[in-house]
């Protein structure tokens, strides 16, 4: 009796032990592995720029379709998928969008069907600078009209303004990329019946330049970006004027400088930023032609000139992670019995059966502006480097 006794009491307490004890644990489920969501700490945006785009009335004459009807949309057919590929999209808009009661005009005196700006908008622009030497072609009327339809086709013109609003120093956001931009011109070419420009198109001014800068920075821009019209016309190398105004324009704080005028491609260098975001900054002296009817060597081609900027969202830096670009050249001719013209990749001189419509002086017209954009950009063979057409 004694031993089932005891027996129970051995058991009383171990189960009291097991139930008490500090040492008792329950089994736990394995930690659960934190999902963490990847976060880019990187955003990076596609920049092209191009040169002169012009309108000679050759060229409204080809477009034209029926009485105040034109059509310019096939001259950026073959080229078009890849400018609306790019993130922004720059180009030099040299002619005015006065409107048909002033008449239609080539050289001397600028004024483009508002059909010309509409395919700019279809073949990708976002922004085209509009001071320049012909942006008052057509009087403070002829600005203020090209300033009220490019903003009704969501292209923005930097450069000119209306007499009774402010200069534009704004801030565009892209991908959270804050940029600005700015443009300037040497001068005007002279309108009798409207003396005074400077009231409504941005002349090169240091005190200007450099208060537009200052602003800039003052929003917070991530990026300034700074177009000059200036140069000699058909020269191929830079002169002292144009380096003076770069040199003075980097001490500003401009981190790119792009520039035409000389309707002839001059060349790319980089340089060291002076309180800036980036730490190196590049000029293009002139990005040359990109659409007109000049028609002789040098003139009768341009490129594309593609530059990515990339920024770190968390520390706020920015660089340049990519240069490159595309010569291009304009055909101008017939297809299909038409004439007109097209804006072609110079590089398909290579696979000129893709293009039926090119002749033989086309072809060589061609090669030799590949070879000559290559040259008068860079002395280098392997920085900006061609992109290849696809």
């Amino acid at each position: 009796m004694k031993k089932y006794i005891f027996i129970i009491f051995v058991f009383l307490i171990l189960i009291f032990h097991w139930i008490f004890s500090p040492y008792y644990i329950t089994e736990e489920e394995p930690p659960k592995k934190k999902l963490v969501e990847k976060i880019d700490s990187t955003v990076t945006v596609s920049f092209s720029a191009v040169g002169d785009i012009m309108c000679h009335s050759t060229q409204y004459n080809y477009a034209h379709v029926k009485k105040d009807s034109f059509n310019f949309k096939p001259v950026f057919s073959v080229i078009g998928n890849y400018l609306r590929k790019k993130d922004i999209l720059f180009g030099n808009l040299e002619t005015v969008l006065a409107g048909n009661t002033h008449h239609y005009s080539g050289y001397p005196f600028f004024n483009t069907p508002n059909e010309f700006a509409e395919a700019l908008k279809y073949a990708g622009f976002d922004f085209l600078f509009t001071a320049n030497n012909h942006a008052n072609d057509q009087g403070y009327k002829g600005v203020k009209r090209t300033i009220d339809f490019l903003s009704k086709i969501n292209i923005i013109p930097i450069g000119i303004k209306k007499i009774n609003e402010k200069s534009n120093q704004n801030i565009y956001v892209k991908k959270g990329l804050r940029f600005g931009v700015l443009a300037y011109t040497y001068g005007t070419n002279y309108n009798e019946n409207a003396l005074y420009p400077k009231k409504y198109i941005n002349h090169i001014n240091y005190k200007k330049i450099k208060s537009d800068i200052d602003s800039l920075k003052n929003k917070n821009a991530d990026l300034i970006i700074v177009y000059f019209h200036f140069g000699k016309e058909y020269s191929k190398q830079p002169n002292e004027y144009q380096k003076k105004i770069v040199k003075k324009t980097i001490t500003f704080g401009a981190d790119i400088i792009l520039a035409s005028h000389p309707h002839i491609v001059q060349k790319f260098e980089k340089f060291k930023t002076v309180n800036a975001n980036l730490d190196t900054g590049f000029v293009v002296y002139s990005l040359g032609n990109f659409l007109s009817n000049q028609r002789w060597r040098y003139s009768d081609g341009g490129l594309i000139f593609n530059f990515d900027i990339t920024k770190n969202i968390f520390t706020d830096s920015v660089y340049v992670s990519n240069i490159n670009f595309l010569p291009v050249w304009v055909f101008k001719g017939k297809i299909k019995g038409k004439k007109d013209y097209r804006i072609l990749p110079s590089q398909v001189y290579k696979d000129s059966l893709k293009y039926d419509f090119l002749t033989t002086a086309d072809i060589d017209s061609m090669k030799r502006s590949y070879s000559d954009t290559k040259k008068l950009l860079t002395d280098r063979k392997d920085y900006p480097f061609v992109e290849t057409w696809k």
